[in-house]
């Protein structure tokens, strides 16, 4: 009983630091994404996206280790990356505002009058 309980805890080692790895590699595929960009709002969702990965990466874990402190960090880090990302958006509208205004000014009035 006790050889069967082993070789399952070792698949699960396994599996687990083939999900780590597998993780590792798509956060540096978003961090290229998130400096190549083409758009801010793309560099908006991969910085996001790596926020979220970095949340599961910190759950795989606390899972292999078995240390419970590791949830609540956690928790905790998504809540600054939800912040995080709430604010970043809500500058980036702020810029995207206020150059579409300014652009309206530059063109005139649109009724034709000279």
């Amino acid at each position: 009983m006790g050889k069967g309980i082993q070789s399952l805890e070792q698949t699960y080692s396994i599996f687990l630091t083939g999900i780590l790895i597998v993780l590792a590699v798509l956060i540096v595929l978003c961090l290229i994404r998130s400096i190549v960009g083409p758009k801010v709002a793309d560099r908006i969702v991969a910085v996001n996206m790596m926020g979220t990965m970095v949340i599961v990466v910190i759950a795989v874990l606390a899972l292999m280790l078995g240390e419970g402190y590791l949830a609540d960090i956690c928790i905790i880090y998504a809540m600054i990356s939800f912040l995080a990302v709430i604010v970043l958006t809500k500058v980036y509208m702020g810029v995207y505002m206020e150059k579409r205004e300014k652009e309206k000014k530059e063109e005139g009035p649109e009724d034709g009058s000279v």
